[in-house]
This record gives structure tokens, sequence and C-alpha cells, in this order.
């Protein structure tokens, strides 16, 4: 597919020039702070110094007053509390992040995480009915419950207290709850981004401030929040972006043991970045719920016995190699569908569904889907009776809102604009299919139906190495940039543009990426690249034609060096 290369507009160089000598940066650095409305001494400094000692209070929640009061409660007179999770790694680390430190404040405590297969997303009417017959006195729900009214308040109805905490769009009527979430109405608490998890460990912090106890303790749970973040997607910026930045200080200072085994069975080494939370412990805490149970992923993060934890992350890591398989094949089998499809190529959006197909791995698939044909893309399984599909967006289009305009056609649905998952009848796909369509359709521009890849700065490969440093080591504006971590949307790793480039060496590494040998010709060096799923650009390349690519810096390392290497993203001819 041709990507668009949507370049930042450049900042005018007098303002680069005055923040680099303030900051005494090279105008690159320079330019990419001015670029995320960081414009002075103070703003870098909090920027670039996360400190916790930012973080917004967390009694400007709305409800949180009368959450922390009923969960005092709950724990003064040793009453029954379930936590209530969903079986993503959102979910489960909220339960586990709870679970750690209300455990040594009271025996009574419990937590459940639905079965996906058999329950489904979020509340489900088998929880509430285990929470009745065991007389639970409270049920806090993390990452989930803003949309399950009924099943919530079935319980409320037999005399359970809840407290909603949750980060997904309201709908209109609300359950008979306590609700902890900064997107309801009235909340002015002032960062609304916050995941599931962080909802979670703000509620704890309330309560530790209420009752005095371990400020240190209570961050301490932050590696919890940093994997959440990194996994659910969410913004990292802000209340984000402290909350990350201290959780992967202790992820790789301070592991837990619990995380630590998993790194070792990865066959990863620390230090990790979010982004490479985001690759490797995510995909194996998701794949528990995917291919088994969630419960799984939580009795490995919350396990203090060294047996139990090496059995849960074996079996985890065993459960994600099986979700690969199953991930590759459903994949292939839907595109056969889409390929057989003789409209497809006038549609602007992609629904299929197979009988047998595992609900597992519907929103991947969906994804991978949307790698090979970029529209809004839905992927169904059956489930008990009935059709279960994971919805994936393309650029900013609105999944949800777009769903919302099918909901007399869907049992249940929630989500947000990137991301969505539904339940509907068996019967009603077909005209589901077409009113999506229809919605799609009329909404999307033309150019949302191209892949788009954002660029910050165009610089020159002189630009990268300051006068007299060394090619065989990281350059000073690497070692910088670095200092942005952590990633993720609203703070993404810069991208540069580069133009008349020309490749002096091109070789195909495992049939499906390029390493290159670059160089520009007013520079007098070349540098290692490399352009993962670019093969099919080696002749184009390796032809001699100028050529303008897009790339990111990167370190390599290899036997005990560690060098620059530019991770390619795209390439097209210099025009």
């Amino acid at each position: 597919m041709h990507k668009r290369w949507l370049v930042t507009p450049p900042i005018p160089k007098i303002e680069i020039e005055n923040l680099s000598n303030e900051l005494k940066v090279s105008k690159v650095v320079s330019e990419v702070l001015l670029q995320r409305n960081i414009n002075t001494f103070s703003e870098a400094e909090e920027f670039f110094r996360p400190n916790l000692a930012k973080l917004h209070d967390p009694f400007l929640m709305k409800g949180m007053d009368l959450a922390v009061k009923r969960l005092t409660v709950a724990i003064d007179n040793k009453q029954t509390i379930l936590l209530f999770g969903d079986y993503d790694v959102d979910g489960t680390t909220s339960v586990s992040l709870l679970y750690s430190y209300l455990k040594k404040r009271g025996e009574n405590l419990i937590y459940y995480i639905p079965d996906r297969y058999e329950e489904g997303y979020g509340v489900s009417q088998k929880g509430m009915e285990l929470a009745i017959q065991q007389k639970v006195d409270l049920i806090i729900t993390l990452d989930c419950g803003i949309k399950n009214k009924a099943e919530l308040d079935f319980a409320a109805e037999n005399g359970i207290d809840i407290i909603v905490c949750d980060h997904h769009e309201p709908g209109d009527e609300l359950p008979k709850a306590i609700i902890l979430n900064p997107k309801q109405k009235g909340c002015t608490y002032p960062f609304k981004d916050l995941c599931g998890c962080g909802v979670g460990f703000k509620f704890i912090q309330a309560l530790q401030k209420s009752k005095n106890w371990s400020e240190e303790e209570v961050m301490n749970l932050l590696d919890f929040v940093a994997v959440a973040i990194g996994a659910d997607l969410v913004t990292v910026v802000d209340e984000n972006r402290i909350l990350a930045a201290e959780g992967m200080k202790r992820f790789n200072q301070n592991t837990r043991k619990n995380f630590e085994k998993l790194l070792e069975i990865a066959g990863k080494t620390k230090p990790l970045s979010l982004t490479d939370v985001v690759f490797t412990i995510a995909p194996r805490i998701n794949a528990a719920g995917r291919i088994n149970l969630g419960s799984d992923a939580v009795r490995l993060m919350i396990s203090e016995d060294d047996d139990e934890i090496a059995f849960f992350a074996n079996s985890i890591n065993e459960h994600n190699t099986e979700r690969r398989a199953l991930d590759e094949t459903i994949t292939k089998e839907a595109l056969e569908i889409i390929s057989s499809d003789v409209n497809f190529e006038n549609k602007k959006s992609t629904v299929v569904y197979k009988e047998g197909w595992s609900k597992g791995v519907v929103g991947i698939v969906a994804s991978r889907l949307i790698e090979r044909h970029f529209r809004p893309t839905i992927v169904f399984a059956e489930s008990n009776g009935l059709l279960t599909g994971s919805a994936r967006t393309v650029n900013d289009f609105d999944i949800h809102e777009t769903l919302t305009g099918c909901a007399d056609l869907i049992e249940k649905y929630g989500g947000h604009t990137h991301a969505a998952g539904l339940t509907l009848k068996k019967e009603n796909i077909e005209e589901f299919t077409n009113r999506f369509e229809g919605i799609v359709a009329r909404g999307l521009k033309p150019d949302d139906l191209n892949p788009t890849e954002n660029v910050d700065i165009e610089i020159q490969f002189s630009d990268i190495f300051n006068p007299g440093e060394s090619l065989q080591a990281l350059p000073r504006l690497k070692r910088v940039l670095d200092q942005l971590e952590p990633h993720g949307p609203g703070n993404m790793k810069p991208v540069f543009l580069t133009k008349n480039v020309f490749a002096v060496a091109t070789r195909i590494l495992k049939d499906k990426h390029l390493k290159l040998t670059l160089m520009q010709p007013q520079s007098d060096f070349t540098l290692e690249a490399i352009g993962f799923n670019l093969a099919e650009k080696v002749d184009f390349l390796a032809s001699g034609v100028p050529a303008d690519i897009i790339y990111t810096l990167e370190s390599n390392t290899w036997n005990g060096k560690t060098t620059l290497q530019l991770n390619v993203k795209d390439v097209r001819e210099t025009v």
C-alpha cells in the first residue's frame, strides 16, 4: 500500500535557535521539543524529569470520597471484597495491583476474571451470581463495569455495594454504583486518558492518603500501571507520562520476580523500554485470557511462591506460542475469504466470519487484515450461540461511534475510537454488515483509506553526528533523544526524513527484511540501516537511484559493541 507521509510543518527558525540556546541542545532536539509544545526551560525540565510530586490529587476525581469511605468500611469491618477485572492486560494488572495492596489489609479478599469464551467482555451475570453465593459485601470492578448496568444492578438489588473503576466511554445510563471514571459527566479530574489500571492506582493512592499509610508502598506498584499503559495504548502524556516513567524505572531497577521470570523465559534482558513491554510482556499476559483463563495471568502476577510463578510463567508462554499459531492460521483463512469476494474492492470496510475461529485472537487478526487491506475491520467468531467480534479502525476514524449507528442490531458493545468489541445474534450478521459498510462509506474521507506515517523533521545525515564524534559510538543526538522515553501515543519516537540517499549495499534477511548501508552525497560517511518488511524495495534501492527515506534512530548491539542503526519506515524515489 502507498503510504502518505505527514510531515509536521517546520517550526520558525528563530524559535528553534532560542530554545536550542536556552537548553544547550542541538537544533534537531530543539525542534522535536517544540513540536511537543515544550517551549521553555521549565517545560523541558518537567518533561525530561517526570516527577511523582506532579501527580494530580486523586480526590479531584468524581466519586473518590465516597469510594474511599466505602472501601475503608469494608477493610475496618473485615467485609468480603471481590475484585472483578477484565481478562486483558489492563484488567489483569488492575486486579493484581489492588490485590497486592489490599491483601495486607484484610483476609476476605477474592478476585474474579471472566472466561472470555463462556462469559465474554465486561461484568458477567455468572460472576454476579457467584458474588451473591459467596456473600460478597463489596464488588470493585476494574477496567470494566461502566456499561454493565443490568449485571451490576442485579448485584446491587441483592445487597452488594459496588465501586466501578473504569476508563471506557460511559453510556447514557449508569449502573447503581459509586463510579470512578474521569470520562463520566461532571468529573473535573484534570487528565481524562488514564487506563483502567491507572484509575485503580488513583483509588489506592486516595486510600493511602486518607489513612496516611506508606506512600512508597503504593508507588512500588507502578510497574503494573506502566505495563497497562503500554498495552492499552493510552496517550503517554501528562499524568500517564509520569506513571509510565516511574513504573518503568521500578520495572527495570527492582523487577518483581513475577515479571523477571517472564523475561527469562522470553529471553529478554533489561533494561526494557515501554515499547519493549508492549511486544514482550503484554502479549504473554494477554495470551492467558486468549487461550485459557485470564485468571492465570493474575495468579502469576500476585504469587510470592517461586514454583508457582515458574509454573504460570511457563504456561502463559506456551499459550502465547499457541496464540501465534492460531493468529497465523486464521489470518490466512480470512485473507482467502476476502480474496474470494468479487465485490471487495468496492467496499470501504471489512467484516469477516468463519465457523470454528477462535474468539481469543480475532482482535489480532483484525489488525493483521488492516495491514493488508487498510479499512475499518471487524472479525467475528462464534461463542455460546452468538457472534463475538473485535473491531479495529484506520487513522482516526471513530469505530465506536460507527457501532453506535448499528446499536439496534447489537446485543452489547464497548470500546473507544480506535478499537471496540461487540456481540450480536448470528441471524443479524448480514444486515449488520450492510449497515456497517454504509455508515463507514458515508463517513470515511478518501485519504482515510491510505495508511500514514507521521514525520517530525527533515534532516541531513550530517545532522546526526556532531563534528569529531566517532561513527563507531552512539552520537549525542541519539543519547539525548533516548531521554524522551517512554514513548507511546502522544509522544511517539521521533521520525526523521532524509532526501537524496543512496544504498551502497543491500541484502534481504529472513525473506522479508532489508539490511542496508546508506550514504548521502553531502555527507562523507555511511550509515547502517534495517527496514522491517521492506524486502520488496530491494530492487529499487539496488538500482542506484536516489531515494527519500523516513526512519527512527536506534541502537544496535553486536559482539558487545553498540552503534547507531536507522530503522527505515518507508522509502520512495527522490523527485
